[in-house]
């Protein structure tokens, strides 16, 4: 799908990376779960559907969130220093973290849910619509963030390849589970990756993606660096978790071998949340440590932040504060339009069996 033939109306668009398996699944190749599905489920992120056999993205063009700030705030500090942003998000993660302060938007079940009933009201906006709307706040960039870009990769392109026609550069702040095929698809296109490096620790990543490992999500951040993306990384230090010393010197040690030593480490506080409230926030001492010992190791470009967690969106505006329209016209119940979802706009298979409830 093409931004020229993006719908003007929401409906299902075709995830750009699907296989047709002989056993009559169809596999998503966006990110490392390589979800396999049968007509009428969804992937793991819930923004994938099956539909007959095609896999279709349920959130292509749904905002969640819109704000327009510093592009160090995602946090960049070595690409545009000192320009504005527009950071959007939609709906779905392929991670489920204990201290996710984005809940409603990075899981986005509920909405997701609705969307597959047929009667959300979330923002619906083209790819158009997006870049002219950051042209117009004086935005001269774009950062998909909030949610997990990489379940919503459809829509990311179809806008970046906009934004850069205009001479606007997009951002990508991602948890890097994500496949070396997405990447370059989007090399070519995504100007720089910000992407966490949680732990060192395998256990780590299981508690909140079974089928994930520290060896690939450090493979696809090198391979976003080998295919010319500008990337900086981020490691959010949690208290009991991921705060061991020598696990964080080992992180700044890969940083400076796989990525250079000039590449910049953003270390940011943990604030409790969801399943992790019982958690302290992290002490600034271990922070200004963990910057000493990634400069002694020879990193340059260690930044620390004592007030600063995730990239939420919690105190953003209304979206409907940012778009054209009032918001009665922007939050209008969506059904999808296309011809596989009938006249209800249902693109769940046991949503169309119990139709008459829902």
């Amino acid at each position: 799908m093409t931004t020229a033939s993006a719908p003007t109306n929401y409906q299902l668009m075709e995830t750009r990376l699907q296989e047709k398996l002989d056993d009559g699944t169809t596999r998503c190749n966006l990110c490392l779960w390589r979800c396999k599905l049968k007509h009428g489920q969804r992937g793991f992120c819930q923004a994938h559907v099956n539909r007959y056999g095609t896999l279709y993205n349920l959130s292509y063009g749904i905002l969640s969130a819109i704000d327009v700030g510093r592009i160090e705030d995602k946090p960049v500090r070595h690409y545009k220093p000192g320009s504005r942003v527009m950071s959007v998000g939609s709906y779905g993660c392929n991670f489920r973290c204990g201290g996710c302060h984005n809940l409603e938007i990075s899981w986005g079940v509920t909405a997701l849910d609705e969307l597959a009933r047929g009667q959300s009201t979330a923002a619906y906006v083209t790819p158009q619509q997006l870049v002219e709307t950051a042209q117009r706040h004086g935005a001269e960039g774009i950062a998909f963030t909030y949610s997990e870009p990489a379940v919503w990769l459809e829509y990311v392109l179809d806008v970046s390849q906009l934004a850069k026609q205009v001479g606007l550069y997009t951002v990508y702040v991602s948890n890097s589970f994500v496949t070396d095929e997405a990447l370059e698809l989007m090399a070519p296109l995504v100007d720089v990756l910000c992407s966490d490096v949680k732990s060192l620790d395998d256990k780590f990543y299981h508690d909140i993606c079974p089928t994930s490992s520290v060896k690939q999500v450090l493979g696809s951040i090198e391979k976003a660096h080998q295919l010319g993306i500008h990337v900086e990384t981020r490691t959010n230090i949690i208290p009991g978790r991921n705060d061991n010393p020598a696990m964080l010197k080992e992180i700044a040690c890969w940083i400076r071998d796989h990525l250079g030593a000039d590449s910049p480490w953003h270390i940011t506080r943990f604030f409790p949340a969801y399943k992790l409230s019982h958690v302290p926030e992290t002490p600034a001492e271990i922070m200004w440590q963990t910057h000493d010992v990634a400069s002694a190791v020879g990193l340059r470009n260690v930044y620390v932040y004592d007030d600063k967690g995730c990239d939420c969106a919690e105190s953003n505006s209304p979206v409907s504060a940012y778009l054209n329209g009032n918001p009665e016209s922007v939050h209008t119940v969506k059904k999808c339009a296309a011809s596989c979802c009938g006249d209800e706009g249902i693109v769940l298979k046991k949503y169309e069996e119990s139709s008459d409830s829902v």
